[in-house]
């Protein structure tokens, strides 16, 4: 199985809107196909629960694929994914998980993306650092841009050595401009590459991605 795992320090980090420009990158030599697995907070409509990051990560992926290969379980309720499924009487593994995940991928690259942050509960008894090491695949690890960050990459990604996940970057997601240099800090911490996303400089994330990405 190729691909990366993608997750991040916390919920709200902007998981997605990386892993989105991450596929774009990878669909100029790729055929790409994407799994969220398990997702909370879904949209009811007519026609069932919509997963709103799924959705958006399935229309980026230069593979057509039904939306039930790309994210298998649903839940309305706004919590972790264990938690939505426990309230609704539903029991999820992680051999679950890792089968929604392998399923119908074949020789495909794939880019999982994980719920809420790395050490969030996702299904019965199991972390979203569970299901990346069941997997095996390199961890892509977001973080907010933001004051504290440095903390909290260095925190997770010390704890995700410690379960011998092989961590291949770390992105800050800068949300708000700021002058903290944390990629600076951070990198001289750890061997880890990190690169950061300023939505004034996407084109200088594309281009370090791009070196990194394919290297995975």
């Amino acid at each position: 199985m190729k691909g990366i795992f993608i997750t991040g320090s916390g919920t709200d980090v902007g998981k997605t809107f990386v892993a989105l420009r991450l596929i774009k990158i990878l669909n100029e030599k790729h055929p790409v196909k994407v799994r969220k697995p398990i997702e909370s907070d879904c949209e009811k409509t007519s026609k069932g629960l919509i997963p709103k990051d799924a959705t958006l990560l399935a229309k980026a992926c230069n593979t057509d694929e039904p939306l039930d290969n790309v994210c298998r379980f649903r839940f309305e309720s706004c919590s972790s994914t264990e938690k939505a499924s426990k309230d609704e009487g539903v029991e999820i593994s992680l051999d679950d998980l890792v089968d929604a995940c392998k399923s119908n991928i074949n020789s495909d690259y794939v880019v999982v993306e994980g719920a809420g942050g790395i050490y969030s509960p996702i299904a019965k008894n199991a972390l979203n650092s569970d299901l990346a090491q069941r997997l095996g695949l390199p961890v892509v690890l977001v973080v907010n841009d933001e004051l504290g960050a440095i903390n909290q990459a260095l925190l997770v990604a010390k704890a995700a050595e410690q379960q011998r996940l092989d961590i291949g970057m770390i992105v800050l997601n800068q949300v708000t401009k700021n002058k903290l240099d944390n990629k600076q800090a951070i990198q001289s911490y750890t061997k880890i590459p990190v690169l950061e996303f300023n939505k004034s400089k996407p084109n200088d994330f594309n281009e370090k991605a791009k070196e990194l990405i394919y290297k995975l």
